[in-house]
């Protein structure tokens, strides 16, 4: 008897955890605008939402049946959240405002690949340049780390775009030319300190 009460608090923890898992990742898709894939899985949704129900439904009288519906609702709403930041869907805009108006913030982000616009601002405490990037949210921390080298006390403010339209970049990003552009930069790179280790123990020879 206690071991089929335990199997069916089980069964209710999983599947409501697959069901509030795909919810959550089908309201992502929706507010990020693939509409067919969400209604994809929203088929998925419906089925565990219905199961789930279901099962509770017909063991109310079993108060650990309850339970173990509310901890799986819980559990699926971590688990749907650590899914959509692994897929990192869309594009996020990041705003950089340096105190050294001197420092080649554009040139080193384009070369890395990601669009960058770049004006001239004035603060309280004198010039700022100002520095507006776009990038795919799955390179937001490699684009963080990368302004903490340019200039470590930059004040950082990002935020998510509703909608963008045009540019050129975009387009690039979409056929795959920023992870290229960066893995060329990589593979530069490597070879650039191939290259000095080589010389410094030719010298260390001599």
């Amino acid at each position: 008897m206690l071991e089929n009460a335990l199997i069916m608090v089980a069964i209710i923890f999983i599947v409501n955890v697959l069901y509030v898992s795909i919810m959550t990742v089908r309201m992502i898709l929706t507010l990020k605008g693939r509409t067919y894939i969400a209604a994809f899985v929203s088929i998925f949704e419906m089925v565990m939402y219905v199961v789930g129900l279901m099962l509770v439904l017909d063991n109310l009288n079993q108060f650990q049946n309850v339970i173990a519906y509310a901890v799986g609702f819980a559990t699926g709403l971590i688990i749907g959240s650590k899914i959509e930041e692994k897929l990192a869907l869309g594009y996020i805009t990041v705003n950089v405002v340096s105190a050294n108006p001197d420092l080649n913030f554009t040139q080193r982000l384009r070369e890395k690949g990601y669009g960058v616009t770049s004006w001239s601002s004035y603060g309280m405490d004198g010039d700022r340049l100002s520095v507006q990037i776009l990038t795919p949210r799955k390179y937001e921390l490699r684009l963080y780390e990368t302004i903490h080298e340019i200039d470590p006390k930059a004040f950082i403010i990002s935020y998510e775009p509703k909608r963008i339209h045009g540019g050129f970049w975009v387009k690039q990003v979409r056929k795959g030319k920023l992870m290229r552009k960066e893995n060329n930069n990589k593979n530069k790179e490597q070879t650039q300190n191939e290259s000095q280790s080589k010389e410094q123990s030719s010298k260390t020879e001599h």
